[in-house]
């Protein structure tokens, strides 16, 4: 146990360091919320990654894959192929735009490309972003405290408010560019835990051969990419669910800011690479990790507590502290960025730009600071209430955001015609389609991922309401 606090200890020295290396740049809004577009190629690759995956990746998609066996691979396709097109549809046109017209957030761009002077669209931005973002935040916190408790002794509340005062505080104090850096050195970190981890779970269960054995005596269907319930329309309406999970990558604020705050359009194209390649990594090791830990652990009552249980029971305490540091780094690396995409929705959006404020720069980013603390305090409220499984409710808050901007965005920098009434409509549409899916429509489609029904319609209303409102001039286009 002393092992397992001493590496995080030396965790968090180094992301003190890095907070200090950071508070520099914290003193502007564009340097608060946007790291003054100075980022590298291979941290903007990284930040996204690490921000688009989280606490569901390490402890929700083991889960899922200990539960479903091979099916979880669908996530995987699903992931690869929705951030390939989020870099090849959007990152180079947002970048492009968001310099021409000095956009700062999402919510700028869209902005400024449909002449919102009434900042209707604005206002909606910043109400879809604060609401998905806090039940974001708040399942995060769950997974904090889940890996504490996994890892050790501390108590579930305890493990909440430790977890999220950490990630509260160098977000506070570090802004953007520590968010970036830290994603940086986390997403290596996730990286190299999901390479090494189901090597080592593969392993003790005396090789793969072993696990598939294991897994075909327990039940076929594990093996099967149909999932343990075999052939059926539910099972199909399953597939097509797991590979939609990759759809919130086109348009998800929280990752079209990394692109934005690249250092150039030309940065880009390896960033590209880099993502692609370590997201397929990413995926595949925690569903390795989840089958490998099903042959090795069977009958869990918690199935989202396999990687603790394979690093406390097979990694000496050295490596055990090093997971933990894992588990907490994916976390973390999602909170930072949702954290300050809320505060700028609040700070640069909300109170800049709608309401006009006259306060300077610098105290406008004290703000952006406050904003974050507040949020972080709401996450941990609501954390306090345990989501029961992190994996889907994560994929409610992501598809929430997905529906309600992706459409609008691809539309935004793709179709012309695209105006204000029919991103209105477009957002407006998505969002609340998801909701209402969630509420009240899943049960009877099979559980249909609730981005599949949001993200088409956001994508109609917004071509059929632009078309039918033709005469709605907008001047700035890509």
């Amino acid at each position: 146990m002393s092992t397992v606090i001493a590496v995080f200890i030396i965790y968090l020295a180094i992301l003190v360091g890095i907070t200090l290396w950071s508070r520099t740049a914290t003193h502007t809004i564009k340097g608060y919320f946007i790291a003054d577009k100075k980022l590298p190629s291979w941290v903007v690759a990284f930040s996204t990654n690490a921000t688009g995956e989280s606490g569901w990746l390490l402890l929700g998609l083991t889960g899922m894959a200990y539960t479903v066996g091979a099916q979880a691979f669908w996530v995987v396709a699903g992931e690869v192929t929705g951030i390939t097109l989020s870099w090849l549809l959007l990152s180079r046109r947002l970048k492009r735009f968001s310099d021409a017209s000095d956009s700062i957030t999402v919510p700028d761009v869209l902005a400024a490309r449909f002449v919102d002077r009434k900042h209707v669209l604005r206002r909606l931005c910043v109400l879809i972003i604060v609401i998905m973002v806090t039940a974001y935040v708040a399942a995060q916190m769950v997974a904090t405290g889940k890996a504490f408790d996994g890892f050790t002794d501390l108590d579930y509340p305890s493990a909440v408010v430790v977890g999220a005062t950490v990630i509260i505080l160098y977000t506070m104090f570090g802004g953007y560019k520590a968010v970036a850096w830290t994603d940086l050195i986390q997403g290596i970190m996730m990286l190299l835990g999901l390479v090494i981890l189901p090597l080592v779970a593969i392993h003790a269960a005396d090789g793969w051969n072993a696990v598939l054995s294991n897994l075909r005596e327990q039940d076929p269907g594990l093996l099967s990419p149909w999932g343990p319930e075999g052939k059926n329309s539910a099972a199909l309406v399953g597939i097509f669910s797991f590979l939609a999970i990759g759809v919130p990558f086109i348009g998800v604020p929280q990752l079209m800011v990394r692109f934005i705050s690249a250092r150039s359009e030309e940065s880009l194209l390896p960033a590209m690479i880099i993502s692609v390649i370590v997201l397929f990594f990413f995926g595949t090791g925690a569903v390795l990790t989840g089958m490998a830990g099903r042959a090795l652990f069977p009958g869990l009552q918690d199935p989202e507590s396999i990687l603790p249980m394979i690093s406390t029971t097979l990694l000496p305490p050295l490596l055990s502290g090093v997971m933990l540091v894992v588990v907490l780094a994916a976390i973390m690396s999602t909170v930072d960025s949702l954290l300050i995409l809320a505060s700028s929705a609040l700070v640069r959006d909300y109170w800049q730009k709608i309401h006009s404020s006259s306060l300077g720069e610098e105290a406008l980013a004290n703000r952006g600071k406050l904003a974050t603390l507040l949020i972080g305090f709401i996450g941990i409220a609501f954390a306090l209430h345990q989501t029961p499984l992190i994996f889907w409710f994560v994929l409610f808050a992501w598809s929430g955001l997905g529906a309600a901007f992706g459409p609008v965005l691809l539309c935004a920098l793709w179709y012309p015609k695209t105006n204000l009434s029919g991103a209105i409509a477009g957002m407006l549409g998505g969002f609340v389609t998801t909701v209402v899916w969630v509420l009240w429509l899943k049960p009877f489609f099979h559980d249909l991922l609730e981005i599949i029904p949001g993200f088409t319609v956001g994508l109609i209303l917004t071509i059929v309401v632009s078309n039918l409102t033709s005469g709605e001039y907008s001047e700035n286009r890509p």
